[in-house]
C-alpha cells in the first residue's frame, strides 16, 4: 500500500522515548501506517498496527498540568503498553483526530444487523459483513446490502457486549439512536478487542459530551414520571395521557422539561429531545441493574 502523509502540523507533544518531564514542541505526521511525533531531541515513530486505544480530551494524571484538551495514543511496544500525547490548535486537533480515526479503522471489516429493533420491536433483519468509514459527526457502514450511516449527534446509548457468531464469541457494540423519528438499534460486531476499543471511541467523541451536558441535570421524580410516560407511548405523547395529576401542575413541569431541552413540541404533542431519551435509557438501566 502507497504511504502518503495525510495529516501534518506542529504542536506540543509527549512520548516516554523523547525523555522529557513534560511536553514539548513538536512536528507531528500521520500516514495511513504511522504516527511520527519529531522534536529537536529526538522522535517517536507509532505504527498505527500496534495502536489499541485513542483517547480524546482526557490527560493522564501526571501530565494534566501541562495539556488541555489533547489526543492520547496508546500502543504496545516490545511487549509493553505505552502512550503518546499530542496537543495543538483546535482546527489541527480537529483534522488529525477525524483523519486519525480514519486511518486506523479503514480496512476493519465488521458484522452488523440493522435495525436490530425499532423502538422495542425486534426486526427480521439478519447479519451482514460490512466496512467502516469515518466522516465528522458519522460514521457509515458500507459494502452490505444496505448501507447505511449513524448521525454521532443522535446516539442515546451504546454498549459493549460479546456475540457468537459461527462458533466463535467476539466483542460486538450495541448502540441506539434516533432515525427518521424513530429509535433505532444497530449490532455491531468487530473482530477483535482492538477495533472494538477504537469504534466504540469514535462514537465516545459526542455521546460523551452530551452525557456531561446531562450530568447538570438532576431530574425530579414528577419529572421522571413524564419522561419515561413520553418514552413508554413512543417518544411522543399528548398531555392527556400523561397527566399524573393536577394537569396545570403537569403543564408546568413539561414547560420546565422544555427550558432543559429534554421535551419539544411534536406533532401529536409532548416529544422526548435526544437529551430527553438519553435521561430515560440512564435511568432505565438504573432500575434493571
Amino acid at each position: 500500500m502507497e504511504e502518503s502523509v495525510v495529516a501534518d502540523f506542529v504542536g506540543r507533544v509527549h512520548a516516554a522515548s523523547l525523555q522529557t518531564d513534560g511536553p514539548v514542541t513538536g512536528r507531528v505526521l500521520l500516514s495511513q501506517r504511522r504516527l511520527v511525533l519529531a522534536t529537536d531531541d529526538g522522535k517517536e515513530t507509532v505504527p498505527l498496527s500496534r495502536v489499541f486505544d485513542v483517547v480524546v480530551g482526557s490527560v493522564p494524571g501526571d501530565l494534566r498540568s501541562f495539556f488541555n484538551d489533547s489526543v492520547t495514543v496508546a500502543y504496545e511496544r516490545d511487549g509493553s503498553r505505552r502512550s503518546a500525547l499530542v496537543e495543538g490548535e483546535p482546527e489541527d486537533m480537529d483534522r488529525f483526530v477525524r483523519l486519525l480515526f480514519k486511518t486506523l479503522l479503514r480496512s476493519v471489516t465488521v458484522t452488523v444487523r440493522h435495525p436490530a429493533k425499532v423502538g422495542g420491536r425486534v426486526t427480521d433483519a439478519t447479519d451482514h459483513r460490512a466496512s467502516v468509514s469515518v466522516s465528522p459527526g458519522e460514521i457509515r457502514f458500507g459494502d452490505c446490502p444496505e448501507p447505511f450511516t449513524v448521525d454521532l449527534s443522535a446516539v442515546i446509548d451504546y454498549e459493549r457486549t460479546a456475540r457468537t457468531l459461527g462458533g466463535t464469541t467476539r466483542p460486538a457494540l450495541v448502540f441506539r439512536h434516533v432515525d427518521d423519528d424513530r429509535t433505532v438499534t444497530s449490532i455491531t460486531t468487530v473482530p477483535n478487542e482492538w477495533a472494538l476499543n477504537i469504534l466504540g471511541r469514535y462514537i465516545k467523541i459526542e455521546y460523551g459530551d452530551a452525557m456531561e451536558e446531562l450530568e447538570s441535570f438532576d431530574p425530579t421524580e414528577e419529572q421522571l414520571e413524564i419522561l419515561v410516560s413520553i418514552y413508554s407511548a413512543g417518544g411522543e405523547a399528548n398531555i392527556a395521557d400523561i397527566v399524573t395529576g393536577d394537569v396545570t401542575q403537569t403543564s408546568m413541569i413539561l414547560d420546565t422539561l422544555r427550558e432543559a431541552g429534554l421535551v419539544a413540541d411534536g406533532d401529536s404533542g409532548a416529544a422526548l429531545t435526544r437529551k430527553g431519551q438519553m435521561v430515560v435509557s440512564s435511568y432505565l438501566e438504573s432500575v434493571n441493574a
